[in-house]
């Protein structure tokens, strides 16, 4: 028997009787999960995190007064109950212990209950009540035996992390939560100092910093299970506060962090019942936006976006012709056996690219009557047959900059595999996409790509300054079944280099002093080649999961309005608590 949950109140966790265990004396502990009455016997299910026993009373083998208890006894009470292990006479091959149950002698509750304001307990018939409601009263939410196992789960994933990076000779060093604010993409969430009127710390967005200067001070290879906090508006996939395996690493290349990380998720994966088959294919993310419009191309199927734009330069269609001519593609779809579906899900379909960007989607069908749809009047048969058009076939195609065409086709990809039903070519898809772009354009101006410490690629060192937008950067993604499960790069290591990238972001000397002065200083002390990656725990649980949102992996979320409904944060702070830290509200 597992003795891992013996204490002085019980004798083992409701979830570890077994047949073998029959004939036993036993104490159990734990919340009443449903009570049935069989004229005169009663059944009690007894649940904690390990499972549902099922306890027997009854006048042959249960005193008086445990008998009387156990009439009115309500769901959610906290009971203790000492018995014998028997055979169930009725086996329930649904629960681990449904071969046996506990024929109580003594019952005895340890604390009532008042009637839940959300049941623990539902049939599979019943709908959940909403999130709100669940969130509001979380501690009977989390009762559910299914965050239980998730977040038991995430234990463990997080548990083989740590003896993974160990076992590769990584010091697990943690990091300051009050820092200095930093520019690395989302606003900083910040801390006002008591101790110094009008100066603030901020929550760190991620150790980046920290975790160079600690390659800087020869620490070789450093991880931490970090927790980050960002200022930023929610999604299904966003939490203020999250946590990240964050890894740093001193001279090394791309291939060494994939090595490592290719091993973790390996390992990890393995905890969760996860096929993870290094090594993992590898795309650059120009490629992976031609082929599938996105960074984090959903792999477990193969259709891809096709270039359309020479196949379809004679067509006469003033929407295709301006496109082509404003220097913009024309890609597309093509879907086998697509021409089955209606114009309303065709219809369905476009939107979702509108949602995207594009101002909408172009189609055509081939059928046994020719060519339909809006094209039909611009594409020649030898047009459509050089698309690859094929009778019953549908092709989807937008027009126009990469910038607007891509984001939608990725988008109608992800609608045409639902509504068409498309097979997955495979399970599990996992992809490293590399090089991204070291600059994103943004109204004139040079906005980092990823962050502003990414190295260059060699190739395209002399690029960062005469054609910057075109440079490459050293950083990679790894991407799971559609979803950036982790995001690194290498780091720049020499300091006349850094300062030269943040005068392309147009930091000046003065700001680059006060926001990163500490880190260039670092810098010039003697830094080694460096890099790093860091993975989202959340996410990561969420995807071995298949949970709808992180909310149901984390034990205490956030809603998407960045509110815990639970404890009721945040809240109002008094006039004189305001004062004492130099602070007042403005007048609205």
């Amino acid at each position: 028997m597992n003795e891992t949950g013996k204490t002085s109140l019980r004798t083992c966790m409701v979830g570890t009787l077994r047949i073998e265990h029959v004939g036993s004396a036993q104490k159990v502990v734990g919340w009443v999960h449903r009570r049935r009455n069989l004229g005169g016997l009663y059944f009690l299910d007894l649940r904690d995190r390990t499972g549902l026993l099922q306890l027997s009373f009854g006048p042959e083998w249960t005193d008086a007064a445990s008998l009387e208890l156990v009439r009115e006894i309500g769901p959610e009470t906290v009971i203790a109950a000492e018995g014998k292990v028997e055979r169930r006479p009725d086996p329930n091959p649904e629960l681990a212990t449904g071969a046996v149950e506990v024929r109580v002698s003594t019952l005895r509750i340890l604390n009532t209950a008042v009637m839940p304001a959300i049941p623990v307990y539902l049939s599979p018939e019943e709908e959940l009540p909403s999130e709100d409601l669940r969130l509001r009263h979380r501690m009977l939410d989390l009762r559910r035996p299914e965050l239980q196992r998730t977040l038991e789960l995430r234990h463990r994933i997080v548990l083989e992390a740590r003896n993974y990076m160990s076992g590769q000779g990584f010091l697990e060093i943690e990091t300051p939560i009050l820092t200095k604010p930093t520019p690395e993409g989302a606003r900083d969430y910040l801390v006002p100092s008591r101790v110094h009127p009008g100066e603030f710390y901020a929550l760190p967005q991620s150790p980046q910093l920290y975790k160079q200067i600690l390659m800087i001070a020869g620490f070789d290879r450093y991880f931490q299970i970090a927790r980050c906090f960002r200022d930023e508006d929610l999604r299904a996939d966003r939490q203020p506060e999250f946590t990240q395996i964050d890894v740093e690493a001193s001279f090394v290349t791309p291939e060494d962090i994939f090595g490592w990380m290719e091993g973790l998720t390996a390992s990890l994966g393995g905890v969760a019942g996860i096929e993870a088959r290094p090594p993992y294919p590898r795309m650059s993310w120009r490629d992976a936006m031609d082929r599938y419009g996105s960074d984090r191309p959903d792999l477990r199927w193969d259709l891809e976006i096709r270039d359309w734009t020479g196949a379809l330069a004679g067509a006469e269609s003033p929407i295709l012709r301006a496109a082509t001519q404003g220097g913009g593609r024309i890609r597309g779809l093509l879907l086998e056996g697509g021409a089955k579906l209606s114009r309303k899900e065709i219809e369905a379909v476009e939107a979702q690219a509108k949602a995207a960007g594009a101002p909408g989607l172009l189609w055509l069908k081939s059928g046994s009557e020719g060519l339909s749809g809006p094209m039909a009047r611009f594409v020649s048969e030898s047009a459509a047959q050089s698309m690859g058009l094929k009778s019953g076939d549908l092709a989807l195609a937008a027009a126009g900059s990469d910038k607007v065409t891509s984001p939608a086709l990725s988008a109608a990809r992800a609608a045409v595999i639902a509504a068409l039903g498309i097979p997955k070519a495979r399970e599990q898809a996992w992809l490293w996409v590399l090089d991204f772009p070291l600059f994103e354009e943004n109204g004139g101006r040079l906005n980092a790509g990823h962050h502003p410490f990414v190295l260059p690629h060699p190739e395209d060192a002399g690029m960062v300054e005469s054609d910057p937008a075109r440079a490459r950067g050293l950083a990679y993604d790894l991407v799971y079944n559609g979803a950036e499960l982790g995001s690194g790069s290498i780091r720049i290591h020499d300091a006349a280099l850094q300062e030269r990238i943040f005068g392309l972001l147009g930091i000046g000397a003065d700001e680059m002093e006060v926001k990163f002065g500490h880190l260039l200083r670092a810098l010039r002390a003697g830094a080694p080649p460096h890099g790093g990656i860091a993975l989202g725990v959340d996410r990561l649980v969420k995807m071995f999961t298949d949970a709808p949102s992180l909310r149901d992996v984390v034990a205490f979320p956030k809603t998407t309005a960045a509110r815990a409904l639970f404890e009721g944060a945040p809240t109002p702070v008094r006039t004189v608590d305001l004062a004492e830290l130099g602070l007042r509200l403005l007048e609205e």
